[in-house]
């Protein structure tokens, strides 16, 4: 069984914002979309969260006609770095992300960054080149997305790919709880 739709994995940055979709079929991770939102640092911090929220209700919608509709957001949870206003600014996109979210009636689920490392990687220190490499080995068809792939797109693979590894162990949750209360 796979996961009923498809799962939109976000990386936010108000420079540079990536994004992936995957999906579960036949028992393995597939690559439905991956690509980028770059947004000008020149336009008044309104107009980039606006175009965010404009580029994630597009995405979203181009996908409710497939046969695999986004399902689910998955997001990487913050952590406070060297720069409180980096940090600060990222929970405006991270609470758009839960709007769009909820104005559409999909789940949205958030992954540590050492958690998502150590999904693809086996190791929740690796670099993003090591999450990278991985993942072109994991999705041979990655290249197909074109040359301009950044760590911001492969990052929110890996986010997308937790996201249905995720779901899939909440599915199989569900029918051991099922099958035991049958019992």
């Amino acid at each position: 069984m796979g996961v009923k739709g498809a799962v939109l994995g976000v990386d936010p940055g108000f420079g540079v914002t990536g994004y992936g979709i995957l999906t579960a079929q036949a028992g393995h991770a597939e690559i439905l979309d991956c690509g980028y939102l770059k947004l000008s640092s020149k336009k008044h911090l309104s107009v980039r969260v606006s175009e965010f929220y404009d580029f994630f209700c597009d995405i979203i919608e181009k996908r409710r006609a497939t046969v695999l509709p986004i399902t689910h957001v998955a997001i990487e949870t913050s952590f406070l770095g060297k720069n409180a206003q980096v940090f600060l600014k990222l929970g405006y996109l991270r609470g758009i992300l839960y709007l769009v979210a909820n104005k559409n009636n999909l789940d949205i689920s958030e992954f540590p960054p050492r958690t998502v490392k150590n999904s693809v990687t086996g190791y929740g220190g690796a670099g993003k080149d090591q999450v990278a490499f991985m993942l072109h080995n994991m999705f041979p068809r990655l290249k197909d997305f074109g040359a301009t792939l950044r760590n911001d797109v492969t990052d929110a693979v890996a986010i997308a790919l937790c996201g249905v590894w995720n779901q899939k162990d909440q599915e199989l949750a569900e029918r051991i709880k099922k099958a035991e209360s049958a019992n």
